[in-house]
């Protein structure tokens, strides 16, 4: 029996992907590349010594989605695939919504077909929205969400909620990411953003390795203890974990369950440049700007849920997080198109 991992070759797919195969666990990745390169599926053999199968199939394409499973016998879904750029979403949400909503639809009716009712569902701490204070919980109301970006992730999640409820033979977790950064230790594997970054970490590490002039960070004037935005870091390879045992539990237990994974602790933009620069002693060049619209001042979780039921527990610190997000843009400074790179 198999995992399908929609999305595999991307940034958290890929971290997911080689945790499992190191677990002995036989895993199908389907992706268009959209947000990732083939190249991944090098780099996830070299760590697991694992051929990982592959499909290049847009969830949208209801017929190749198909006849992957009746290729394989599908256990479980972990489904990742989805655009995720928030900026980007306020520009072209209908192409959000098409993608996100409907190729989660599409996703789900050739599961109900193949028998498969079993998915853990890729969300995100955005369905939060503004007004919710931290630390963020689960039965907090999730109906607010500040982009296109984040209501299609609230959408999926009541259309999970609709199914659970129709059908009882669904086991569904839905899991709430907050910030991910970090990579693989071994430096083949991390995040690559395609142009210039939306999240902090990678563009830190652009600063630090000259394809950046500088850091921007968003405002100085919000109410912590520094006067930047406070938010949860997780270490990629603690959420691909978290993965791992929602999937457990999915076994256990049927109907619909949702967990935040986080940290639980909250950092500022400037105690995470600090934490880099301490980690690997290197100076990042940053200078003060507006406030972006929409952000808010503190953004962190409370992850006793998932430490309770999933018997998940984050082990990575702030610091190996800053550490190995260095390595990864050390030895692949133009990410997986830097194929002669090598670790140190």
């Amino acid at each position: 029996m198999a995992i399908l991992i929609t999305g595999g070759t991307g940034y958290i797919g890929s971290h997911t992907v080689v945790e499992l195969l190191n677990l002995g666990t036989e895993v199908v990745i389907v992706d268009n590349y959209y947000n990732s390169k083939p190249e991944v599926l090098n780099r996830i053999k070299e760590i697991t010594g694992i051929e990982p199968t592959f499909y290049e199939v847009d969830i949208l394409d209801k017929e190749a989605l198909a006849e992957v499973f009746n290729k394989h016998r599908i256990q479980s879904v972990i489904h990742f695939a989805g655009y995720k750029a928030v900026g980007e979403s306020v520009g072209k949400p209908l192409m959000y919504y098409k993608n996100n909503i409907a190729g989660t639809i599409a996703l789900l009716e050739v599961m109900e077909e193949a028998g498969v009712k079993d998915i853990v569902f890729s969300s995100s701490a955005t369905v939060y929205g503004l007004d919710n204070p931290s630390p963020l919980k689960e039965n907090m109301p999730t109906m607010d969400a500040n982009s296109p970006y984040g209501y299609t992730k609230v959408v999926i999640e009541q259309m999970l909620r609709d199914l659970a409820h129709s059908d009882e033979e669904w086991s569904i977790t839905i899991l709430r990411y907050f910030n991910p950064i970090g990579a693989h230790q071994s430096a083949r594997i991390g995040e690559d953003p395609q142009g210039i970054p939306n999240n902090l970490m990678p563009y830190i590490t652009q600063v630090a390795i000259g394809k950046r002039e500088k850091l921007s960070v968003f405002g100085n004037d919000y109410d912590t203890h520094d006067g930047t935005g406070v938010r949860d870091y997780i270490h990629v390879v603690d959420l691909a974990i978290g993965h791992i045992r929602a999937i457990e539990k999915n076994t256990e237990k049927r109907g619909v369950k949702t967990y935040n994974l986080g940290t639980g602790i909250g950092y500022s933009v400037l105690d995470l440049v600090k934490a880099f620069e301490e980690a690997n002693d290197i100076t990042i060049n940053y200078e003060i700007t507006d406030r972006r619209p929409g952000d808010i001042d503190t953004c962190y979780a409370d992850v006793t849920l998932a430490n309770e039921e999933l018997n998940w527990r984050t082990e990575k610190t702030l610091m190996d997080m800053c550490r190995d997000s260095w390595n990864w843009q050390q030895n692949n400074p133009s990410g997986y198109d830097n194929l002669d790179a090598v670790t140190e």
